[in-house]
């Protein structure tokens, strides 16, 4: 029997480090500069949130949920008087993928530009309701090239997948600051470095370690034992949710992409190393505990 649980946790794996080494990219930043925003500063967000930044920062930072809203506020101040259409801006972005793409790792252009048609049939079968980075993802316009088709659509599966992570969060009334401690001792990351690089302070660092404390997640100032089995129960809950996706993909496809992506998963993640150092896009990192 397909094992799915195991395919969706290497797909999502797989993806992460194949789609995310572009919000740190020097060429992304160059890009967006291009399109006139000075120094192309807030790249991150602003590409990411390109689809959704006509509502404004607040749905951004809503549709975020854990960097800190006034990183949110300046990325969009700082970009938005400087943007006549937001599209552009996924457009630049894409010139970045795919000159970097053909940099790294052009072996793989053809064989994952192949399986488009396939992922945009699969983002089209998945529910959207509840999901609303995947929404405005899934509604922006197609590339007609192949390679680049065959990325946005693997992008909006990546942002299902966060909005599902989401949406576990908010149910479990878990806030943005205490989620980035969990991941941090789920991950062995250095303490409270993950809410940090997301904009958390001393003072709301100490409230999330107290909101913690009081679900017996948090001994003396730390994540304990209690809070990293809830932290993966977390990670599995996510899985369990995206392993419709990979169905509707199909177990031939999955195994296809695998084949394409995890040779060359950790070429991205150098990349990442090199620009911003090595604690940057955990979901992209193996667990170090």
């Amino acid at each position: 029997m397909t094992d799915w649980a195991d395919l969706t946790r290497r797909a999502s794996f797989a993806s992460h480090q194949f789609l995310g080494w572009i919000f740190w990219d020097q060429r992304a930043k160059d890009n967006l500069a291009a399109l006139g925003v000075p120094d192309g500063l807030g790249h991150y967000i602003t590409n990411r949130s390109a689809p959704l930044a006509i509502a404004g920062p607040e749905a951004v930072f809503a549709a975020f949920y854990t960097i800190k809203r006034e990183f949110i506020q300046f990325s969009l101040a700082h970009a938005t008087p400087h943007i006549k259409n937001w599209h552009d801006v996924t457009v630049a972005r894409d010139a970045a993928v795919r000159a970097g793409l053909e940099e790294m790792t052009p072996q793989i252009i053809e064989p994952f530009g192949a399986l488009a048609e396939d992922l945009w049939k699969t983002v089209d079968a998945i529910p959207a309701s509840g999901r609303v980075l995947f929404a405005t993802h899934k509604a922006w316009p197609r590339p007609t090239d192949p390679l680049m088709s065959a990325w946005n659509a693997l992008n909006c599966i990546r942002e299902w997948r966060g909005d599902s992570h989401f949406g576990i969060l908010v149910n479990d009334n878990i806030g943005l600051v205490e989620a980035g401690l969990l991941h941090d001792a789920w991950m062995g990351y250095p303490k409270e470095w993950i809410p940090r690089s997301r904009g958390a302070d001393d003072a709301e660092i100490a409230i999330g370690l107290e909101t913690l404390a009081a679900r017996g997640f948090v001994t003396d100032g730390v994540v304990n034992e209690a809070g990293v089995t809830y932290r993966q129960e977390v990670e599995e809950r996510t899985d369990a949710l995206c392993t419709t996706v990979w169905k509707h993909f199909g177990e031939q496809n999955t195994v296809k992409l695998l084949e394409i992506l995890e040779p060359v998963g950790e070429r991205y993640v150098q990349h990442i190393n090199e620009i911003a150092g090595e604690n940057w896009m955990p979901a992209a990192r193996p667990r170090r505990r």
